[in-house]
């Protein structure tokens, strides 16, 4: 395949940015002509990657604003980034997922597309599948593409990539290097896609804003040099969040627990100041609403925090909730302003009740499940028309009502270890541990399986998953796929 080339400069100051469609042909101009050098496949070290062109045109994507706007950052690995960019033309499609949990945030699809009630001997169609490096990182999905954080082993080195949503091709990819140990994994983050721009963070809190389209760097933040951020035992697992144009952020540094920062200049917006030192775990950050007010909620190391989104004003905290290990799962919001608090290692879960009160804000443990009852190792817990559904430490999936009670549990014939799930079309989707999904009723009247397939010949197939127009994205340690589960 051959393709033009683009002149490798290290540009000192960050050239204006165009719109995501001006972009987009200025890319194409440059790949278009073609002719000029013949490239070899797999230029960041992956072989025989399925659905991957054999060409990318590699562009040096200014350094001047990796710290963020005015930061005083020291160098750092994604003054080193570079943009390869396919020959590959996507294809819009319709469907959104853009983050972590989906676009409500919830794991719950709001898209209308009618999912089907069987499959057949077959299993749902494979559309395309992908090869990733070691890890758990889920897919963003938005106007026909699929971002997804990954590692190169061999080139060492992180990268965002951008696929087609209809084809798995890849049609850029940013990459900087850093040198990563295998960990049970390495990436572990879904990026936040809004129609503009792209998020991520990286294993070791890297984070990178870039042109959704193009894949153009904008601006980036590295964590550890800024604020002092310690990196979590088995990586960064917490993912970026885009609420009201702010990226926000907890990097639990040495002075800052939380911060916004703007979504198109990396500006830093607010920050919550950090007087406990509490540490950054894998637990993303709450948006939720509460006694008419927005906020932000963060499981720190030490316990939970609550701060206004408006101006990151410390609202309340809280010691009632804190796991010595590993802090993996998110805050379920529950009505009433009640937030459901799930863990592993014995952990088990807990319903607080926060109370907004002017100027005063509290809130207090209302009760607590042993982790036989329900806890939650690696998966954040959904709610569903009003009730709590998640995977217990015995691989069970279980219905909970809002005052912890079991409502059913699927049984020790249907356990499905770390799996993830998410629910759409008043279906519930559940992988296991080796890559075998379960298509069950949505319901608080009982575990009804609807169908059963082996997607994934593989293990650990913890990644979150995403559901976009009827496609449904999952993955395993290494390997990605997409299939088909609309109805026909």
């Amino acid at each position: 395949m051959e393709e033009s080339v683009l002149p490798q400069e290290n540009f000192k100051a960050r050239r204006p940015v165009l719109s995501a469609m001006s972009e987009y042909n200025v890319a194409m101009s440059w790949i278009i002509p073609g002719g000029l050098a013949v490239v070899a496949a797999g230029l960041l070290g992956y072989v025989g990657q399925a659905g991957l062109p054999d060409a990318r045109v590699p562009v040096r994507v200014p350094a001047a604003r990796a710290g963020g706007a005015g930061s005083g950052d020291t160098a750092s690995p994604l003054d080193e980034g570079n943009l390869s960019v396919s020959s590959e033309l996507g294809e819009q499609l319709p469907g959104s997922w853009a983050g972590f949990r989906g676009d409500d945030g919830n794991a719950i699809s709001s898209e209308s597309v009618p999912v089907a009630d069987v499959w057949g001997a077959g299993g749902p169609e494979v559309l395309w599948s992908v090869d990733l490096g070691e890890g758990y990182a889920g897919a963003a999905v938005r106007h026909g593409r699929v971002y997804v954080m990954d590692y190169d082993r061999e080139a060492k080195a992180d990268a965002l990539r951008c696929l087609s949503l209809a084809s798995g091709k890849e049609l850029w990819r940013f990459s900087y290097p850093l040198s990563v140990k295998r960990n049970h994994g390495m990436s572990r983050t879904v990026p936040v896609v809004t129609d503009k721009s792209v998020v991520s963070i990286g294993p070791k809190c890297h984070v990178s804003c870039l042109d959704a389209v193009t894949g153009e760097f904008r601006w980036g933040i590295d964590m550890v040099r800024r604020y002092g951020t310690a990196v979590p035992p088995w990586y960064a697992g917490q993912c970026p969040i885009v609420d009201d144009g702010r990226v926000i952020l907890a990097p639990a540094g040495d002075e800052v627990l939380m911060t916004a920062v703007d979504v198109e200049t990396g500006e830093m917006v607010w920050e919550t100041p950090n007087p406990k030192g509490w540490k950054m775990t894998h637990v993303s950050i709450l948006p939720v609403e509460m006694g008419g007010t927005r906020s932000y909620v963060y499981c720190g190391s030490r316990g939970v925090v609550g701060v206004a989104a408006e101006d990151g004003a410390l609202l309340w905290d809280s010691t009632d909730w804190k796991i010595s290990i590993a802090t993996v799962a998110t805050p379920v919001p529950v009505p009433g302003e009640r937030l459901f608090f799930s863990g592993g290692y014995k952990a088990g879960s807990m319903m607080m009740q926060v109370t907004p009160d002017g100027d005063t804000w509290s809130a207090a443990e209302e009760f607590r499940l042993s982790d036989d009852v329900f806890g939650a190792t690696q998966q954040t817990p959904l709610l569903y028309d009003g009730y709590i559904y998640g995977v217990r430490p015995n691989g069970e999936l279980v219905c909970l009502t809002p005052d912890g009670r079991i409502q059913w549990a699927s049984g020790l014939d249907h356990r499905y270890g770390l799996g993830p799930f998410l629910v759409a079309d008043g279906k519930i989707f559940v992988m296991d541990d080796h890559g075998k999904l379960t298509m069950a009723e949505a319901s608080p009247d009982g575990f009804k399986v609807l169908d059963e397939a082996e997607v994934l010949d593989g293990h650990d197939s913890w990644g979150p998953m995403a559901i976009a127009g009827g496609h449904l994205i999952l993955r395993d340690l290494t390997r990605m796929v997409c299939v088909d589960v609309s109805r026909k």
